[in-house]
């Protein structure tokens, strides 16, 4: 196939499956690409082939006849998939390509909803990483994220330090209270996302001790190799996050330290076949010589669903610094809700409407989770995201503008409120 010189701007991106849509190809960045008056072919392709009212075949294409440098067609989309549009312009009886675009259909429950993009596990320097609460925030913002917890070790305090930097600051960064929960005596690493209260703050009171011995009585018989106490104490801690009205998040079990994975493999298993938590980290923050926890974390994930486990799952950077040079950025969350909301953003997780991305730097971005999800979220990557990408970090930027001082900055932020939604209206055709 010829390389493609050009890639077209087209409105709408987003469409309802089995609609008639008016769709717009233009120029991207305002520079000309089709020439006023001319004639172009456009070639349309189904890519599941999948058109049987259209009565689409390999080789369909309308002649269409630019006005205001721009190509306008109605397309009837069937099914959910993406659709490709290529545009030649004949010469001497030949054809020569000139731009492509592509189109994605939804079906009415997911073109309901918005795609969101997150970290629920990040460090600042309140624990071991670089910098302080807020500016991880701020960063965050700048590479894109909609939403994030600072989720430090044993620490609660850190999250709120950073929602109240930007207290009544027009942002569009969701930030949420978070902390990396490490129970004594218990090598489970948990992530309380969301949750009103602290449970770091409860090991020391008598409430955790008299919790888990209660847990431990009613727990009856376990796996060998499962130590008892830890069991009882991790499904004490998931219990206490729901009643936070948190997301209670089972961290990296194939975190590999001290010649060995940690938790044990025993109690690992155990915790899948329960099921206390409400979400996986399927990928987490490894470095690339830590790769292989994550390969086998993404086995594991599917190794369950194959016994019949519906789990919700994320990816998370685990990042203990933004300028480092490895893991921030590296892997976030895809969550599908209808809007920015803690709990929206909970209910679609748990609702199963999340995928982990790992996106190494200098490496082809992937996506896990179910099919559905992962073939949208790779055109989202591809199609929508930059658009999108490119105003969180002027957003960003301000906001670490901001806590440096600068007054002026938070005028900027008021101006650029709303422009990923207004952004994501744009993309979306109307219903």
């Amino acid at each position: 196939m010829n390389p493609i010189p050009r890639r077209a701007h087209v409105l709408p991106r987003i469409v309802l499956a089995d609609s008639t849509v008016p769709i717009r190809l233009s120029a991207q960045g305002g520079e000309g690409l089709f020439q006023d008056g001319q004639e172009y072919i456009v070639s349309y392709y189904p890519t599941e082939e999948f058109a049987e009212r259209s009565g689409w075949r390999p080789g369909c294409a309308w002649r269409v006849r630019s006005r205001e440098g721009a190509l306008s067609l109605d397309v009837l989309f069937e099914g959910e998939q993406e659709h490709v549009f290529w545009v030649e312009e004949e010469r001497a009886g030949e054809r020569f390509p000139i731009a492509e675009a592509r189109v994605y259909s939804l079906q009415p429950d997911l073109f309901a909803l918005r795609p969101y993009k997150g970290d629920l596990h990040i460090h600042s320097n309140r624990s071991d990483g670089r910098e302080e609460p807020a500016y991880v925030a701020a960063a965050c913002r700048e590479i894109g994220m909609d939403f994030v917890a600072i989720t430090d070790h044993r620490l609660y305090e850190p999250s709120l330090e950073a929602i109240r930097a930007f207290e009544g600051v027009p942002t569009d960064l969701l930030l949420v209270p978070g902390e990396e929960v490490h129970p004594p005596d218990n090598p489970v690493h948990i992530i309380n996302f969301g949750g009103r209260f602290s449970l770091n703050a409860l090991f020391g009171t008598e409430a955790y001790p008299k919790g888990v011995e209660q847990m431990m009585a009613n727990l009856g018989a376990v796996p060998a190799g499962v130590n008892r106490y830890q069991a009882a104490s991790c499904l004490w801690c998931f219990e206490a996050i729901r009643e936070a009205g948190g997301l209670g998040i089972f961290c990296h079990p194939y975190w590999f330290t001290n010649h060995r994975y940690t938790p044990s493999g025993a109690l690992t298993s155990y915790l899948f076949d329960r099921q206390p938590f409400d979400a996986f980290e399927v990928i987490g923050g490894f470095h690339r010589d830590e790769i292989d926890s994550n390969t086998l974390q993404v086995a594991r994930y599917h190794e369950e669903q194959k016994r019949g486990k519906r789990i919700p799952i994320v990816g998370v950077s685990d990042a203990h610094g933004c300028h480092n040079g490895e893991l921030f950025g590296w892997y976030y969350s895809i969550v599908w809700a209808p809007q920015l909301t803690l709990e929206a953003i909970i209910e679609a997780i748990k609702g199963l409407r999340s995928v982990a991305v790992e996106a190494v730097a200098g490496e082809t971005p992937r996506a896990y989770g179910p099919f559905r999800l992962v073939k949208y979220a790779l055109f989202l990557m591809r199609e929508v995201f930059p658009e999108h990408d490119a105003l969180a970090a002027r957003q960003g930027a301000l906001m670490l503008r901001y806590l440096e001082g600068d007054m002026a900055a938070r005028e900027g932020l008021a101006h650029l409120q709303g422009s990923t939604a207004r952004l994501y209206d744009r993309l979306w055709a109307k219903p």
